[in-house]
């Protein structure tokens, strides 16, 4: 993202900090360089107590920097005054893991609180710039309610409302979605992406949540206080995670050990396996892409089926979209018993048609009332469909390249809506190791890798 035309706003080189005296004196950071430019999103991970808030803090200037350099706004924050380190501050935004919100004020009054900052503004202008911020953050209609009237999300809105009222060019945040669900983390992130990109913010962030590293330009790895690039701490996680695999799959034990993890554990391994096939994307170089690739094959196998048993459906199917031929192909799809079958479907037609075409995810609990369901299937084949799950997966771009199907929930019962919820979540990591097995494969093709199939338009 950087150019020779363009400073980083944030520019760390050879850092080292020290806490205690004497013979309690421990070294925190050793060396940290790292430099961030306007509008870019740095994400900052890495095991607890290896020195993430720390360097954090110094980047704030709300500690002093002993040793190194630490430039911000093309400042040196080594030596600084009191009062230029004052001024640096009123300019940077900080959202921290806890809103720390007063709870006497109403959220309209705990965002002005950070424009006493700098030169007063007119009440009038305060209120309206804080209420339009509020706007900015999807709080329009709840600038005089108090905290204990906002749910966890909102709250943490109200404290990003906060931290950009005063236009500040540098965001840090720490651990700002650790308090959060699944849904307000998300939607937490994805407003500080929009931000940095409209308003041009650098940001710095620290998080230990695998789920939000998507919206990262630059991904660092800080470890026993030293920073290295997040694509080679995840080379090493990815290469021991498939190294494991294939292990079990080698004794043939792949698929039994995944339908015998207990739902939860299965659940967290999915969620870290979203994290480290999506920095496989962006970076890893495996060597054997062959041997990977078809390693990635029966991991997605294994997965699907696990999913399969984990929603009590009958039959599920992955569909890989190619629009150049206009087919849905399946990719992963199974009849009676564990017999694969291979389909071919117009990507024009049926329910996974319609889902492919929209983007948007369908739960059916008597397909033969729908208009888009095609019975003939059904009818060559013996099978009856009572009812279907449907969800589109999505590549990095945010595109429909593949569609996930369960068709028939256990005991005639129809898929609920927290069906269609872990299923929607499932389809992330789905996704990642459809899209890592295709790229292997086109690059095994010696063609650029794109992360959607042969004929597929992104």
């Amino acid at each position: 993202m950087a150019s020779a035309a363009i400073e980083p706003l944030i520019r760390i080189t050879g850092v080292n900090h020290y806490f205690g005296a004497g013979a309690l004196r421990k070294q925190i950071l050793f060396d940290a360089s790292a430099e961030i430019f306007p509008g870019e999103i740095v994400i900052l991970t890495g095991p607890s107590g290896s020195g993430k808030t720390t360097l954090l803090t110094l980047s704030g200037a709300l500690r002093s920097v002993e040793e190194g350099s630490l430039r911000i706004f093309g400042q040196e924050l080594r030596g600084a005054s009191r009062g230029d380190l004052v001024r640096i501050r009123e300019r940077i935004g900080f959202i921290f893991q806890h809103h720390n919100l007063l709870e006497s004020l109403t959220a309209c009054e705990n965002v002005q609180m950070a424009l006493g900052m700098g030169a007063p503004l007119p009440a009038g202008e305060a209120r309206k710039r804080c209420a339009d911020m509020l706007e900015t953050v999807g709080l329009g209609h709840r600038v005089d309610h108090y905290p204990h009237e906002l749910s966890g999300g909102q709250k943490q809105r109200v404290a990003i409302a906060r931290a950009l009222v005063h236009r500040p060019q540098v965001i840090l945040a720490d651990e700002p979605t650790a308090a959060l669900d699944r849904k307000s983390g998300r939607e937490v992130v994805d407003l500080l992406h929009q931000l940095a990109k409209s308003q041009g913010c650098a940001i710095l962030l620290v998080t230990h949540d695998h789920r939000i590293l998507d919206i990262a330009d630059q991904i660092l790895t800080l470890e026993d206080g030293r920073i290295s690039s997040f694509a080679s701490g995840m080379a090493a996680d990815t290469d021991r995670m498939l190294t494991a695999f294939a292990q079990l799959n080698r004794k043939g034990e792949l698929v039994r050990h995944l339908s015998g993890l207990p739902d939860k554990e299965f659940l967290t391994m999915m969620e870290k396996m979203t994290g480290e096939f999506e920095e496989f994307l962006r970076a890893t170089d495996l060597g054997n892409h062959e041997a990977v690739e078809a390693l990635f094959d029966q991991v997605l196998e294994a997965v699907t089926q696990r999913i399969r048993g984990l929603l009590a459906a009958e039959r599920a199917t992955i569909f890989l979209v190619d629009r150049d031929r206009g087919l849905l192909e399946s990719r992963i799809a199974h009849g009676d018993g564990s017999r694969p079958l291979s389909i071919q479907i117009p990507l024009a037609t049926g329910i996974a048609g319609r889902v492919a075409a929209s983007g948007e995810a369908l739960n059916i609990a008597d397909p033969y009332k729908h208009p888009d369901f095609n019975p003939d299937v059904d009818r060559q084949t013996g099978y009856r469909t009572r009812s279907i799950l449907c969800m589109p997966i999505l590549d990095r771009h945010k595109e429909v390249f593949a569609v996930a199907q369960l068709l028939n929930k256990m005991q005639g019962e129809s898929f609920s809506a927290r069906d269609e919820e872990m299923f929607r979540e499932a389809a992330a990591p789905l996704g990642l190791i459809l899209e890592s097995s295709l790229r292997l494969a086109r690059s095994r093709e010696g063609q650029r890798p794109h992360g959607t199939p042969s004929g597929t338009a992104n």
